[in-house]
This record gives C-alpha cells, structure tokens and sequence, in this order.
C-alpha cells in the first residue's frame, strides 16, 4: 500500500481504478460508486458545504441516516481541509441531548443533514429551549436530499499532516462528550500499520455494517480499503439490525475476504440462523473477521465458528483485536491466521497490581481472557502502575499507548488532554490489561463504561435521565453494569435508594424505571433493586462495581422476589386485543419480547424494550404493512392499541 501524507492525498490514484464502494440497501438492492467518481463528486458536495459557510478548519458535522451521503460529506470535508464532527442520528432524546450537547462545544458549525433528522432535532429542541441554537445553525445547515446539483465544484484546499481531519465524540448524552481529534498523520499512521498488520494484499475485499460514525467502521473498513484501492462493500447497521442473515450472505456473495463483528454481532446473527441451511452459504472465501469495539468473549467466538464450519468458515479467521479511538482504531493485532488464543485466569486476581493466577477452566472463579496480539506498527504499549512506571509481565496495570497515531487530545479540554498523558508522552487508555508472552490481555475498565448493543454507554447518564424524566433526585439513583459468565453484554441494573419496606409504591418506580431508560435512551434495564444506602469512597463518591458484586452475589434476591409478587403475570389483568390489527400487533410484540407478559395497553418501554428489539419489531411490522410506519413512530405510539389504531388511518388514507 502507497504512503500518504494526508488522508486527501489517498484519492489522487484512485482516478483510473474500476472498484468502489457497494452501498447495500437490501437482498437485491446494491449500488456502487466507483473511487473514480469520489474525488468530483466529494468537491461537488464541498461547493455546498462552503455556501453554507464552511472554511479551511471549521468544523462540519455530519448527521445522516445514508451511508452514501456520509460518505460524500466526509471527502468533501478532506478536500477541503474542513475538520468533519461525524455524529449518529437517532430516534431517543439521548442522541438529540447529545447532539446539542457537541454543537455547544464547536464555534460556527456547518451542519450536513436531511430534512427529516432536523426536524427531529427542532421538535426537541422546541420542548428544551434550544430554540436559538437551531435557528443559528439553520443558516449552515446544508440538507443532503434537497441537493439537486452537484456539478459545481468547491474550492480545493489541501490540509497538512498535522491538520485535524475529523473529532471523534464518545458516547455521553446527559455527560459531557469527550471529543477524540485525529489528525491526518495519526490517521495515516494508523491505517498503514492495520494494512500491514493484517498482511493485506490487492486480492483482498471487505465489508462492514459498522456504523461510519465509530472508529472501526470509518477508519478500518471505508478508509483502510480505500488507501489499498480494494473493493469494500457498507450496509447499514440498522439493516443488519432488522436483517442478520444479509450480513454473511452478502459476505459469501462477493467473495469478501475481511470482514468484522463486536460480540454483540455475533449473538444477534446467531439468534437467528439456521443452522441447519448452513451448508448453503460459501464463506470460504473469508481470511480475517476482526473481533474488537467491546470485550471479547471466548465462548461466543468458539460458537460461532463452530456454527459457520459447515459454511466453510475456516477455524482460524477469529481475528480479536484491541483498540480505541485515540489510538486511531489499532493498538494489538494477532498474527493473522494463528488460532484463537485464551487465557484461563482467576477473576479474583484480575485488579490494578495483582499478579494473575492461572487456573483450571472448571475452576470456580475460572474467568477466559482472549490475547490481543502485539502493537501495531508506529504503536508503543506500556503496562504501567498508577505512577506510569511500567510493571512487569503478568501484572495487572493501566494499559498506555505512544505514537504517532496517537490522538494530540481532546477537542478544547485541555485538563483532560493533560490528565491522561503521562510526563513521557504516554497516553492513558483507562483500560486494565496484563501481558502475557508479550501478548496483551484485557481485565477490565479503570471507569464504569457499559457496554450494550455494541455501544458504549455512560451509567451517569443514566443517572441523569431519571433525574430529568422519572422524578427521581439526583443521588437517588446508581445506575451499574454486570457482565454475567458467558453473556456477550452488559445488563444494566439501576439501583434505587428506597427505605421503606413497603414494596407496592416501588413497583410502581420500577415500572417508571423501564420506561424512561427504554424511551430516552433505548436501552434496556435488566432489574431495579431498592437498597437503603449506596457504597461510596472516601471522598464520597457511589462504588457502583460493589453494588453490582452484591447483586451478583444475590443480597438482593429476596427482595427481588418479594417484588416479582407486583408484576404483572400471563393473564392476569389482560387487557385483550379487540381487532384484527391489534392481534397482528400483538403478536409480533410478544414474540419480540418472550420474556415478558405484552398486553394491547401495555406501554412496550415500561417493559423495557431496548433499541434492538424495537428495530425487531419495527421490521417485523414494516413486512406486514410495507412502508406505512417508521421507527419514531414508535416513541409517539408506545401501546400496541395506540399503534394499531395510527396504523389503521395510515392504511385507510392509503387505501381509501
């Protein structure tokens, strides 16, 4: 692969190649556009961004549901040395908070969007007094879907090396996001070493349903094949979502040989293949699935390779990597090819400075750490006390980073830019790791990051969105993380301080609990516990790892049934469906949410229904009524009686 100075310079011998990028928009609904149109077509949008106002180093934020407009405003923002601010669209008050939350850090924004995202963001901000900051930024805004000309080109300005390409900003939507910069010689840096990390050559193709607003899905899977000139193909997460299976199929079809999952991934497309029709997918073609974004769990690797064997997947493609956006994606790559590699270690030696303890995997505290590999390429690593010095080879200590794809630091903090780098230029990943044959080992997380859904969510934030919308006092509720031996995700647990034994009026908290996180953030509470008083540290502040250890450790299980005895159970106060639309309705629900009794009034986010089984059912009843329904929908007609009755005027204005 060439050398770039710049991640601009990457398009200028893409002129005269044939491949592209193949945009995926269903079973037989694929388009391309060649690299060889991306330089014309990126200046086309930059003339746009510009009328709007943007300038050599301002900042554009992208926030669109299209692949293939992200990807246009992205070059546009290269060639024209715009420093681009990609954040995701979304549905919940967590991604609008979050959205104003970004637009209040950056000076003069241009905004790239579609018309129906910003009028998602004017309604909200018309309920929280955000008026004037839509208004502002309505002058800027370019709307992608009302382009009607893009033969006009911008004017080319080329960025340097050290020119900030585009700000990362991390999950954080009641929090104040953290905004990762990344220049283009980090970027550079970054991609050579994963291009020579993962051997790659000219034969190789990829695909990814990552989302282009995370670091593995922009950097490793459009930017990476881009500077090699590969064929890479992009499907919507939401599609993968609602449709698993299009995943591999897509895979075996093309022939893809690189392709990548979270844990998160691997469970959803299991949940529902086939088994049995394995046979009928080829994915022989495939030499490496990267594996990284969340913790990685042995188990779950091991099933799904198993699974795909009789779909030619071959047993040593597993490629589990470790990674951050500050480290412009790659920090640790195995050797491609070698077998999955795991660690059996005590869980109760797995804290800052212990020294980790082998122990047979049928030990009671057996816990399985999967090895990452070694740096990059342009990568130092360190594992370091809480003094930067490093400790030795099986130690656990906080994992630091060196190099020139390192991040400079945080968008306008410096406090936080200079609180983690340590006096010699190391960078602090607030990861917990050990070596092991000089191979690095995850242990755990210096800060209470929840991971969810592939996603990293912040408990302070959900803290905050009971305070805002559940009437619950801030420091009246914790919200924590429990990973359960053998699960592939966090469950979030949100404890509330309640002194009474008197459970009834709890129950109804509860219920308010569900419905709130599901609602604001699409998340999913696993249980609400009541406790009389929280841990804290010595300067005050909640242990919310210890009481996550009491509930796994069942201190909790008694009240927890006492509290079961509120639930509503199968039949009991059902409320049945009266038409022949809301027993379709219901029936989806149920089937989406087994767990739980669903009733035609029973509002699906008191149940706690999370964004991937929304997105499930949203899919479910797309099929049955094409086209009549989006997912906002939802939000505005949370009962299946409410939704079918909405529904219901929508077919009839359809079908008069």
């Amino acid at each position: 692969m060439p050398a770039f100075a710049t991640v601009a310079a990457a398009l200028d011998p893409l002129s005269q190649r044939s491949s592209g990028i193949h945009f995926v928009g269903g079973e037989t609904d694929e388009r391309i556009v060649p690299y060889a149109q991306l330089h014309s077509r990126a200046l086309g949008i930059l003339h746009h961004l510009q009328r709007a106002g943007a300038r050599a180093t301002t900042h554009a934020v992208i926030l669109t549901d299209g692949l293939a407009p992200f990807v246009d405003v992205f070059w546009a923002c290269m060639l024209g040395r715009i420093v681009a601010v990609p954040l995701a669209p979304g549905n919940t008050d967590a991604h609008k908070a979050k959205f104003f939350r970004v637009l209040a850090r950056l000076e003069s924004p241009t905004l790239a969007t579609e018309r129906k995202v910003f009028d998602r963001l004017k309604a909200y901000a018309l309920q929280h007094g955000l008026v004037d900051a839509v208004e502002r930024l309505a002058r800027h805004t370019v709307f992608l879907d009302e382009i009607a000309d893009i033969a006009t080109p911008g004017i080319e300005q080329r960025p340097t090396p050290d020119d900030v390409a585009f700000i990362q900003f991390s999950s954080g939507s009641t929090s104040e996001p953290k905004g990762v910069v990344l220049t283009h010689r980090n970027l550079v840096t970054n991609i050579g070493a994963i291009a020579r990390g993962m051997r790659a050559d000219g034969n190789d193709t990829s695909l990814s349903w990552m989302p282009l607003t995370h670091d593995m899905g922009l950097i490793g899977f459009h930017l990476t094949p881009l500077f090699q000139g590969a064929e890479q193909w992009l499907l919507p997460t939401a599609l993968f979502v609602r449709r698993p299976g299009l995943w591999l199929a897509k895979v075996a079809e093309h022939r893809v040989s690189v392709t990548c999952s979270p844990n998160f991934g691997y469970l959803h497309y299991l949940k529902t293949f086939d088994r049995a029709r394995a046979g009928e997918l080829d994915l022989s073609s495939v030499r490496i699935i990267f594996n990284g974004a969340e913790p990685i769990a042995a188990d779950l690797c091991r099933e799904f390779l198993s699974a795909l064997a009789p779909a030619r997947l071959a047993s040593n493609v597993m490629f589990p990597v470790y990674g951050l956006a500050e480290a412009s994606l790659a920090v640790t790559f195995p050797e491609p090819g070698a077998p999955l590699a795991v660690e059996t270690l005590s869980r109760h030696a797995l804290g800052p400075g212990d020294t980790v303890r082998p122990v047979a995997p049928d030990a009671e505290d057996a816990i399985e750490l999967v090895r990452l590999g070694t740096p990059v390429a342009g990568c130092e690593l360190r594992i370091a006390d809480a003094d930067g010095a490093a400790v030795p080879e099986g130690t656990v200590g906080r994992i630091l980073i060196r190099g020139d794809n390192v991040t400079p630091g945080y968008h306008d903090d410096p406090a936080l830019t200079a609180a983690a780098r340590s006096a010699d230029g190391f960078f602090d990943t607030g990861d917990l790791g050990t070596l092991r044959d000089g191979e690095l080992a995850v242990t755990g997380r210096v800060k209470d990051i929840l991971f969810v859904g592939g996603q990293n969510h912040y408990p302070q934030d959900i803290d905050q969105v009971l305070a805002q919308h559940a009437g619950i006092e801030l420091g009246r509720a914790t919200a924590a993380g429990l990973r359960r031996p053998g699960a592939m995700t966090d469950d979030i647990l949100v404890f509330l301080l309640h002194k009474s034994d008197d459970l009834e009026p709890f129950a109804r908290s509860v219920r308010e609990v569900r419905r709130v996180v599901s609602e604001r953030m699409g998340l999913a509470v696993a249980a609400v516990v009541p406790v009389r008083q929280f841990p804290k540290t010595t300067s005050g502040k909640v242990q919310r790892f210890a009481l996550a250890r009491e509930y796994e450790d069942g201190r909790f299980a008694d009240v927890l049934a006492a509290l079961a005895r509120f639930e509503t159970t199968p039949g009991a106060h059902e409320t049945s469906a009266t038409t022949a639309l809301e027993h379709t309705l219901l029936a989806i629900c149920r089937a989406a949410i087994p767990d739980r009794h669903v009733d035609a009034d029973d509002n699906l986010f008191e149940l706690g229904t999370g964004s991937l089984t929304l997105a499930q059912i949203y899919e479910k009843v797309d099929g049955a009524y094409p086209g009549q329904l989006d997912v906002a929908d939802f939000f505005e007609y949370p009962t299946v009686r409410a939704m079918a009755t909405f529904l219901a005027g929508k077919l009839a204005a359809t079908n008069p």
